[in-house]
């Protein structure tokens, strides 16, 4: 398969040597993935922050399950912001969930195993529509896991992100009444949530992105002006690495919008 190139590569988002490990608390505020101690995972991940979307993918599989978080969420992000074929990126975003799905059962302690399920299904529900994923069923899978992973790590700042626009998300398909009886989703407990993500990891542009469509998909109008703020406040995010520039860069095209 052929990966598509990272459009904005740079230099600061290359960590070699000890360069990974010392930015490493910083670069995984969001999902508190622990520092590797196999030297082979951590260039996966080196490539993944570097935009090297691909060789990320294919070393860290090339380390089993060790390399598991480092391959699916270089995977799900390339096929969030990168791969323009639909079905290549659903194919891809299942792969994940199906990889998450063994590490859930051989490591079930590993948090990222559930978070990057329910990140996958989530951006594959978004694929097909959100109405369709639900009558699959994966609306209770995505809750599930994004439960467990903030019972295993409750500072997991993505969790919070991703739990909270599952809640937006469904309010917007169905409804605030049919989702809180079918789903048990409301807004203020979607609003707590994301509140939650900004104080866990305050320098995030994907933070404040994903809190900005939620608020507007849960009270439409009277979010309009938190949100156009909160695409400002985004676009103004310093990248550390390839994923957070992909977000910045998106949030720059909403504000110019």
């Amino acid at each position: 398969m052929t990966w598509k190139t990272f459009p904005y590569p740079d230099q600061a988002y290359s960590y070699a040597g000890a360069a990974l490990q010392e930015n490493w608390g910083r670069l995984h505020r969001g999902d508190c993935e622990p520092f590797p101690d196999d030297p082979k995972v951590q260039d996966a991940w080196r490539s993944y922050h570097a935009g090297d979307f691909g060789k990320a993918v294919e070393a860290g599989l090339a380390c089993g399950l060790a390399g598991y978080n480092a391959a699916n969420k270089a995977a799900t992000i390339y096929a969030s912001y990168l791969e323009t074929d639909d079905d290549r990126k659903r194919h891809l975003l299942m792969e994940v969930a199906q990889r998450c799905e063994e590490q859930q059962q051989k490591s079930p302690q590993v948090v990222n195993a559930w978070y990057l399920h329910a990140f996958a299904l989530g951006r594959y529900s978004q694929s097909i529509s959100v109405v369709k994923a639900l009558a699959q069923g994966l609306g209770g899978k995505i809750k599930h896991s994004l439960t467990r992973a903030l019972e295993l790590e409750p500072r997991h700042a993505d969790a919070h992100i991703a739990l909270g626009a599952y809640h937006a998300e469904v309010i917007d398909k169905v409804g605030a009444l049919v989702g809180g009886i079918t789903y048990g989703v409301k807004k203020d407990a979607g609003k707590a949530l994301l509140e939650a993500a900004l104080k866990l990891n305050p320098d995030s542009a994907i933070t404040r992105i994903e809190y900005a469509n939620a608020l507007v998909m849960m009270f439409g109008k009277a979010g309009m002006k938190d949100a156009e703020r909160l695409y400002q406040e985004a676009a103004e995010c310093r990248p550390m690495d390839a994923m957070e520039r992909l977000d910045v860069e998106a949030a720059k095209a909403e504000v110019a919008d």
